[in-house]
């Protein structure tokens, strides 16, 4: 008699830490906060209970993405690893769309497991019409249970779109479709409850949890005019590091270049691009405050990483413990991966 082997049903933790996906009003016309947890989400969503899958609900927390800080990131961390040491086959997160791509950056930087650790959010919350937060942890849910989605780190799942950590953004403030990865495009798709993927899982570095994380950085967006006296004062007030949001493929004025000429002698300073989308050159223009001349001083231009993802990358390897020389190499590096897409 030949034994029929019973086949895995996967094993899914959905831990929520607040957001406009879990805020109602107190009264009709009021402002929405925060008040639902992990249970109250799930049970409001049409289909679940069709999706084989065992569920592990947990409610971490409940605050405004805003509020959000690298201690709790680093807890936050700490229980999806737990998760996945207890037999989880992938990790949901649902949390508020403001710091959205930070934090997904920020977790797939020491994110060290094959299996998928998928965050989203929601553009409405849910006393409102069209309300998509449902939808967003259906497809989350089968995002993290794909066998297909092994290997990606971090992704973030919007309006059915799967996205990477290093190129997603928030492009919108309230359109339903506020998600986007310019240039690159989504890496993936939910079609018909099924996790789809057009490229293959990208070459990720991993970075060891650090023992202190007391460096700050600042990040800078330059602007037309601008009074260039803060950065004089930037290692004074405690900076142990800076990103500029620089003009175009990364580009200051002259009396910023003047400062960072002596400030790039004291503390690491990268150059990411306000504009959006594209990447920073190295090789096109040579004014004084464009990218030559600012890689001559010291600069690092960082490629395609926004500027936001860039300081919390910068605020990684200040971490590590690493000397000057080491710590501008390893971020290097670790930059070219994000253009290798």
């Amino acid at each position: 008699m030949t034994q029929i082997e019973a086949t895995h049903k996967p094993v899914i933790a959905l831990g929520t830490i607040g957001g406009t996906i879990s805020m109602t009003a107190a009264k009709p016309g009021e402002g929405v906060k925060s008040t639902l947890g992990a249970e109250q989400l799930v049970n409001s969503i049409p289909g679940l209970d069709r999706v084989d899958v065992e569920l592990r609900l947990h409610s971490i927390a409940n605050m405004a993405s805003g509020s959000i800080r690298f201690q709790d990131l680093f807890k936050l961390l700490g229980w999806a690893n737990q998760q996945i040491e207890q037999g989880a086959d992938g990790v949901v997160i649902v949390q508020g769309t403001d710091t959205l791509e930070e934090t997904a950056f920020f977790l797939d930087l020491y994110w060290s497991h094959q299996a998928p650790l998928v965050l989203t959010g929601a553009m409405r919350s849910p006393g409102q019409a069209g309300a998509e937060g449902s939808a967003n942890i259906l497809a989350s849910v089968q995002v993290a249970m794909s066998s297909a989605a092994q290997g990606y780190g971090a992704l973030v799942v919007m309006n059915d779109e799967i996205h990477q950590a290093s190129s997603v953004r928030k492009v919108h403030t309230t359109a339903l479709n506020a998600f986007a990865s310019p240039v690159v495009g989504p890496v993936g798709a939910v079609r018909e409850g099924v996790a789809r993927f057009f490229r293959l899982a990208p070459v990720r570095k991993v970075l060891a949890q650090p023992e202190q994380i007391s460096q700050t950085t600042l990040l800078i967006e330059t602007t037309l005019d601008e009074n260039p006296i803060l950065y004089s004062h930037l290692v004074q007030l405690g900076y142990a590091g800076l990103v500029i949001a620089g003009l175009g493929s990364g580009h200051v004025s002259i009396p910023v270049t003047e400062e960072l000429s002596h400030l790039v002698k004291e503390i690491p300073v990268l150059m990411a691009s306000r504009a959006g989308a594209g990447s920073t050159t190295k090789a096109v223009y040579a004014y004084p405050g464009s990218e030559i001349d600012l890689q001559q001083r010291g600069v690092i231009m960082v490629g395609s990483l926004c500027p936001r993802k860039t300081r919390l990358l910068l605020n990684a390897y200040l971490w590590q413990g690493l000397s000057r020389t080491e710590l501008e190499q390893a971020l290097i590096q670790h930059l070219a991966l994000f253009d290798s897409i």
